[in-house]
């Protein structure tokens, strides 16, 4: 199987993902003098919403493109909170960076859609109105192609359609993009997709896009995949099933005579710190092979435990997202916030716990606990093995799976807490995780944590399916493209 694009502007790279040839292209600021040629016939790019992606994309556009005359301009509804924040960073209806969004759509040659999923759903026909002929849309998520798919609706025939999808919330683009001021080529890895191609340019754009917003590397995915990926996703390892885990795992470790300190920082501070560390720079088999004998008997038990619990949540989240129902949900929902606004999630006693662990936290005294890392990795390998058994590339596999939640999501639940994790993603984001992350904790509480406490026998071929799966060489390849510096989240 082999995964290829052709580019008139870029140097591909090809590397060897288990059994998939895949070409990507490698970012770093000294490609950005190519970056007029890769937007060829483009004058204005138009950035529309200021949520989570917004704010970082249209800096790091700007920035990039800075010299090159390339407008950047950002398009906001008409009196928008958001417009004091877009005019913080410099965007002004004074020097022409900042209109109105339906007048920005118009006159943009490209324009990059990054509004809430919600508002695309209620919007998209207006926007279809606005666009003109030959121009670009870009789009950093497949939510709208899958939901006009669901109701029948194609895209205009006579625009580019390319999309541009950060494997990181809009927050972590901005910050690693900064950091590569210092170290060329700190960023978020990104996929593209070309959907609609009517002038032969549209790879260019949708690669010049990617390297503009920093991303180290760059792979190709189809937009179908990328949502179906993405939004299964967050609701799982990255978001919905990991706040679940570890608000499953305080209770246990509680349970077993643990103090309310000693729970939380073997829990949520073992997720976080060592055990996403080591999986970031060594892979998921060095957190087993980090364990004396005993505690990777227990993490194998562990393991075992909680594959099948989690591998079943994570099939009914597929099939929800696949079929259509997880996106008219998010729809639905957005509907009822006039209402019922999202509430808060770290309400719990544990979140309370936390503040205080991390007040006084020493990272040399955190364990990785063979429970947590065997319920956690577990979970992650669940993911794996369901996305690809639905033929979902390795690369796009290894990114939605596992570098987006240790190296983009994890470090902010780790600085200070999950609602810092979760609420500065999107609002489809938020939503999945706050629906499924209950569903996590319930089943490992029913079914995981009783059969590891009556001394379940480890399921030698699961294991061994784990030890020898295809997805720790894709891990080693990919660490080898891995932006060299970690992300700063504080400031």
């Amino acid at each position: 199987m082999t995964l290829d694009f052709q580019t008139d502007v870029f140097e591909k790279e090809k590397i060897v993902l288990a059994d998939t040839e895949e070409y990507i292209i490698r970012g770093g600021r000294h490609l950005f003098p190519l970056l007029p040629k890769a937007f060829a016939g483009i004058k204005q790019i138009g950035v529309i919403g200021w949520s989570s992606q917004g704010p970082a994309q249209a800096q790091n556009l700007r920035d990039s493109l800075e010299g090159t005359g390339i407008k950047v301009k950002v398009g906001l509804r008409e009196n928008s909170s958001s417009i004091p924040e877009a005019e913080s960073v410099g965007f002004t209806q004074e020097n022409g960076t900042l209109g109105e969004m339906y007048a920005v759509i118009a006159e943009s040659d490209m324009v990059l859609l990054l509004i809430s999923d919600a508002a695309l759903a209620q919007n998209y026909q207006k926007v279809f109105d606005a666009i003109r002929p030959g121009a670009t849309l870009g789009l950093s998520h497949g939510f709208l192609i899958g939901y006009l798919k669901s109701i029948g609706v194609s895209v205009p025939e006579n625009i580019n359609v390319v999309g541009v999808c950060p494997k990181g919330m809009g927050p972590s683009v901005r910050r690693l993009y900064e950091q590569g001021k210092e170290v060329n080529g700190a960023g978020i890895n990104a996929s593209f997709a070309v959907y609609q191609d009517i002038n032969g340019k549209a790879t260019d754009y949708a690669l010049g896009w990617s390297v503009a917003l920093g991303s180290p590397f760059t792979f190709m995915t189809t937009l179908e995949s990328e949502y179906k990926s993405d939004i299964f996703g967050e609701r799982g390892i990255l978001l919905g099933a990991v706040h679940g885990i570890v608000e499953s795992l305080y209770t246990w470790f509680l349970q077993h005579g643990y103090s309310k300190e000693e729970a939380f920082i073997n829990s949520v501070e073992s997720i976080t710190g060592p055990i996403s560390q080591v999986i970031s720079k060594k892979g998921m088999m060095a957190v087993y092979d980090s364990l004396n004998d005993a505690d990777k008997e227990t993490f194998r038990l562990a393991y075992s435990a909680a594959y099948g619990p989690a591998f079943e949540i994570l099939m009914e989240i597929y099939y929800e997202v696949a079929s259509g129902n997880e996106l008219r949900s998010v729809i639905d929902a957005s509907e009822r916030f006039a209402r019922y606004p999202m509430g808060k999630i770290d309400g719990t006693e544990m979140w309370q716990v936390g503040e205080a662990v991390r007040a006084k936290r020493d990272p040399n005294q955190i364990p990785i606990n063979p429970v947590t890392a065997g319920v956690y990795i577990a979970t992650m390998m669940a993911q794996i093995d369901l996305l690809r058994e639905k033929g979902h590339p390795y690369s796009e596999i290894a990114n939605e799976s596992i570098i987006e939640a240790v190296d983009s999501l994890n470090p902010y639940m780790d600085y200070k807490g999950v609602a810092y994790m979760v609420d500065n993603c999107s609002t489809t984001a938020r939503l999945g995780s706050r629906k499924w992350a209950p569903r996590f904790d319930y089943i490992l509480a029913q079914q995981a944590y009783p059969a590891l406490d009556k001394g379940l026998q480890v399921d030698e071929e699961q294991f061994d399916n784990f030890v020898n799966s295809d997805i720790h060489q894709v891990l080693s390849v990919c660490a080898e493209l891995r932006p060299s510096v970690d992300i700063s989240v504080m400031g």
